[in-house]
């Protein structure tokens, strides 16, 4: 299945720009990675598509020790001096100490625990059913998505992550978007992200228990109290005590006066008198934090 611009669709993400970026797996070039007659194909990025794809397989972890977090090769199941191919059936990860202990070997010959060579054979032989089904699900979003008149383009996965080694971009969730589908280059970016969490609109729940779920307290029906009402965001300026100083986050009111604010750091009682009102609650908390590295591997 192909649509246009690009023989794979799948899962994406929108730019600031508001076009909306397809990536996944290129099915026909992992069944069939010696194939001719498409440029992309023959470049670096048959490698990158390929290795992106062992790593989602094989859970980036070691086929025949279970190491993670560390640098995996390629390997071949059956090696290429005795009649193995380089169709991705024929590849697993191997960290390097096994790879080179492995050698030339077949794995038949190298694993000597039968259950570990049978699932590891087993694996082998389902190498795209899962990433078919995934790209077919995504194949209904990204037809969904052109009917609205978004600008769409489509890409794989070996080709997003081509993208950001060849511009250079830092490992992180948010920028990975900046590398999806044709991309002539990539400049700048932000330093700061803007996080838009889903907090609600309180809860209907008039009653509170304790931790062996019977009732031990009751709510009040009054939502707002003293001019404030949960999940305001407030700044509290708590005079003395344990808590003194300048506390800002979401206030939890209570009928009494005394109310519960939950900071960044956690959690602290102030008098309403302290409070000062600096957003009310909508439904959601926004914040900035600096862009965090990922183990994008």
């Amino acid at each position: 299945m192909s649509c246009p611009g690009h023989p794979s669709c799948s899962g994406g993400s929108r730019s600031p720009g508001g076009i909306w970026s397809w990536s996944g797996f290129d099915l026909q070039l992992l069944e069939t990675p010696e194939i001719s007659g498409v440029e992309y194909q023959n470049g670096t990025l048959a490698g990158y598509e390929l290795r992106e794809y062992l790593l989602e397989k094989w859970h980036r972890t070691c086929a025949y020790c279970d190491a993670t977090a560390v640098p995996l090769n390629m390997d071949h199941i059956h090696p290429k001096s005795k009649g193995g191919s380089n169709r991705a059936t024929n590849f697993t990860l191997a960290c390097i100490p096994c790879n080179q202990r492995k050698g030339a070997q077949d794995v038949a010959v190298f694993v000597t625990d039968p259950k570990r060579l049978a699932r590891i054979i087993g694996q082998a032989k389902r190498p795209l059913r899962d990433a078919a089904a995934v790209n077919s699900t995504r194949w209904a979003l990204f037809q969904a998505l052109r009917a609205t008149g978004l600008s769409t383009v489509t890409g794989t996965g070996g080709q997003t992550k081509y993208n950001r080694h060849h511009h250079q971009v830092p490992k992180s969730h948010t920028l990975y978007a900046l590398c999806v589908g044709q991309v002539e280059g990539v400049t700048a970016w932000s330093a700061t992200l803007h996080l838009a969490t889903s907090t609600g609109r309180g809860t209907r729940q008039r009653t509170g228990t304790d931790k062996y779920g019977f009732p031990n307290r009751t709510f009040s029906n009054a939502k707002s109290h003293f001019g404030f009402t949960t999940g305001d965001l407030v700044t509290a300026t708590v005079p003395v005590g344990k808590h003194r100083g300048v506390h800002t986050g979401r206030v939890s009111v209570r009928a009494g006066g005394q109310f519960v604010i939950t900071t960044s750091t956690g959690r602290i009682e102030s008098s309403h008198t302290h409070c000062i009102l600096l957003q009310r609650a909508d439904g959601w908390q926004h914040s900035r934090q600096t862009e965090q590295p990922a183990n994008l591997t």
